[in-house]
């Protein structure tokens, strides 16, 4: 018999303006260690100008989407803390996602009440072999047709399970057997 896994960690992807010094954040998702999920879209604060059509090429939202449709920055902000307070989030692009968060919840004028770590410190060698096909099957299995922050907080956090569960079948299989007793069975 199998240990149980624990529940998964709180995955966050960040869709942003671009990349670069001016760049900002649009749209955040998460997907929640309890199968839930929060996303919203971000309503650009006025000094946040910058745009790349390229980012908007990959993610499909427009600057009109925002204005019409984003929350502001102190709405998603406080909604993230709510949400996330108090535990550790991951992200496999820790080093923009961690920029824009900052720049969301400076925005704010409030203090991030979560930990944003990098999703690969939770992988070991043998599981990062496994990340790049297992993501490309739940991709596939997903089906999604939207380049969005939170399918993409699911993706990773699905194929994150799946890595984990394999890793652990792999294990129990190379367990050795349980030491011999010297007891005979008539």
């Amino acid at each position: 018999m199998t240990a149980r896994l624990p529940l998964p960690p709180c995955i966050i992807d960040v869709e942003a303006s671009g990349f670069g010094a001016g760049s900002y954040p649009i749209e955040v998702g998460a997907a929640l260690s309890d199968g839930g999920a929060y996303c919203s879209l971000i309503h650009p604060e006025p000094d946040w100008r910058h745009w790349a059509p390229s980012a908007e090429s990959v993610h499909g939202i427009t600057r009109d989407t925002l204005a019409t449709h984003g929350k502001a920055a102190a709405v998603v902000a406080a909604d993230l803390n709510q949400y996330l307070a108090g535990t550790t989030v991951y992200t496999d692009a820790w080093y923009h996602d961690y920029q824009w968060l900052a720049r969301l919840f400076d925005a704010a004028n409030l203090p991030q009440r979560f930990k944003l770590q990098d999703l690969r410190q939770l992988l070991s060698p043998s599981a990062m072999a496994l990340w790049d096909d297992t993501k490309a099957q739940v991709m596939q299995e997903m089906n999604l047709t939207r380049h969005r922050a939170s399918n993409d907080a699911k993706v990773l956090q699905r194929t994150l399970q799946r890595v984990m569960e394999q890793e652990a079948v792999a294990t129990e299989a190379n367990r050795p057997p349980a030491a011999y007793t010297g007891q005979t069975v008539s």
